[in-house]
């Protein structure tokens, strides 16, 4: 999950991942070079945070808990070794 320590999106989201047991690896765009222009390349041209990358190489934006279980999911039905 890339994500900034002021986003309140990316505190609510990361709160319901951890609610729900989802496990995630943050990175925060103002403090690793580079992530926030790779952001910016999945989104557009727009520096938009929460933004999630899935290990098939798929992306959501402010994504709500239900997009990322849905994203998890199909994920899973594609690669049945997961």
């Amino acid at each position: 999950m890339y994500s900034t320590t002021w986003c309140g999106y990316c505190r609510r989201l990361k709160t319901q991942l951890d609610s729900a047991g989802i496990g995630y690896e943050e990175i925060n765009v103002e403090e690793v070079p580079g992530t926030a222009e790779y952001v910016e390349a999945v989104n557009g041209g727009n520096r938009v945070v929460p933004t999630l990358v899935f290990p098939d190489g798929s992306a959501l934006t402010n994504p709500s808990l239900q997009d990322v279980k849905a994203q998890l999911a199909s994920a899973t039905q594609e690669d049945p070794t997961q």
